[in-house]
């Protein structure tokens, strides 16, 4: 019974404090966030030598390609860290960065639009909805709108048209969303910030 209420005890504490830290005294609440701070970079920590070791453990026994080139990865921004440290070398992981994983993501970034598009299409043959039926039509008015701006085959009037109507989108219908998701996932995390602090969840104990 300790051992189960002692980390519901600590849980309800410090979130008391933070909150009163929050509205009362705020270096209470810098203190308290410094400290989570420190454990979150700790617990990051762990988890990529976790990582490591896992993916060295698949190498050594599998040989996986997979885990070689994570591993190989891992080994080389690690190593132009400490010589960005050393100044051996000059922004070699922000070189690494832009070289690598910023046109990874890019390319990704890219395949993503075809990919929802394709999703969009799978979902209009097997259950067809006024709200399908809008996520296609945005998605591909979209993409015709990106493709036509970016030519300079057609006038300009209609290029200013297309980029007018792609403007609107952006700005009005996917702000809208972006706003409603970030409210809902804000009433959300409250929602559980307040379950935590009265211990009603407590996933510390499973």
């Amino acid at each position: 019974m300790f051992k189960r209420n002692l980390p519901l005890a600590i849980a309800i504490s410090f979130g008391a404090l933070t909150l009163l830290g929050l509205l009362f005294l705020p270096d209470l609440s810098r203190l308290i966030l410094s400290w989570a701070a420190f454990l979150a970079a700790a617990a990051l920590l762990l988890g990529v030598l976790n990582l490591f070791a896992i993916h060295l453990q698949r190498l050594t026994k599998e040989g996986s390609l997979y885990s070689g080139i994570l591993i190989l990865g891992m080994t080389a921004v690690f190593g132009l860290a400490i010589t960005d440290q050393l100044s051996i070398t000059q922004n070699g992981v922000m070189t690494a960065f832009n070289w690598i994983q910023a046109p990874l993501e890019a390319a990704l970034a890219s395949l993503l639009a075809f990919f929802l598009l394709f999703a969009g299409f799978q979902t209009l043959k097997r259950q067809r909805s006024l709200w399908t039926v809008l996520f296609v039509a945005t998605a591909v008015i979209l993409l015709i709108s990106q493709a036509l701006t970016a030519t300079t085959l057609l006038p300009d009037n209609v290029r200013d048209l297309f980029n007018a109507i792609q403007n609107n989108i952006n700005n009005i219908i996917a702000v809208a969303g972006m706003r409603g998701l970030l409210i809902g996932i804000a009433l959300g995390a409250i929602t559980l910030s307040l379950r935590l602090l009265l211990g009603m969840d407590q996933p510390y104990n499973k």
